[in-house]
């Protein structure tokens, strides 16, 4: 169960109310589903969302740095997918992985791939996926990045798609401690990812 009460539009202050908006008609929204595919059966926004509504001066430019990491920045979908997992998996957070699992494998990441880094085992990979899973998890277990790991990822991405990498890791994980903090739940008849 959350820890923060889960607020739906009439629940809204004015701040609040241009959160909710900038989410709900952004590009995360999809136009195809009720209340655009963010919106619980309550009413209320599913994930980190809801968190950010709750202090919209920081909800409001962290959820739309997440649209930007998600949908403007220079890095291949199924590399941005697989880094995103790497870190949900490094915080066990449910709703994150959940989320991007889905995601991950319509971008084009083998099913055993995701159930693998789920698990925490080592992932069958190959080529750029390889190399951005290495640099990922060098920099979640060690803290830093070798010169060989950095350069490895400057090859495949370029300076640019490093330093979007490199941000996305950091945002995911603000996501993802939000997620743990908040104990944000996952939606109804979503199987967890992690056993508690």
């Amino acid at each position: 169960m959350s820890r923060l009460p889960l607020l739906t539009e009439a629940d809204l202050n004015d701040e609040q109310r241009a959160v909710w908006d900038n989410i709900t008609t952004g590009p995360r929204a999809d136009p195809a589903r009720p209340g655009g595919g963010l919106m619980a059966e309550d009413g209320s926004l599913i994930g980190p969302f809801n968190v950010m509504l709750h202090a919209p001066a920081i909800g409001d430019p962290v959820q739309n740095l997440g649209g930007t990491f998600r949908f403007g920045t220079s890095l291949p979908r199924n590399l941005l997918e697989l880094a995103i997992l790497t870190v949900g998996a490094e915080w066990r957070a449910q709703f994150e992985f959940w989320a991007h699992a889905r995601m991950a494998r319509e971008a084009g990441i083998a099913g055993e791939v995701v159930d693998a880094i789920r698990d925490g085992q080592e992932p069958s990979l190959e080529g750029d996926e390889a190399v951005v899973y290495a640099f990922c998890r060098e920099l979640l277990d060690s803290k830093r990045v070798s010169d060989q790991r950095y350069a490895s990822l400057v090859d495949i991405v370029g300076q640019q798609g490093a330093v979007e990498l490199v941000s996305l890791m950091g945002y995911y994980t603000l996501v993802s401690m939000l997620l743990d903090t908040f104990q944000v739940p996952l939606p109804l008849g979503a199987e967890a990812p992690f056993a508690e």
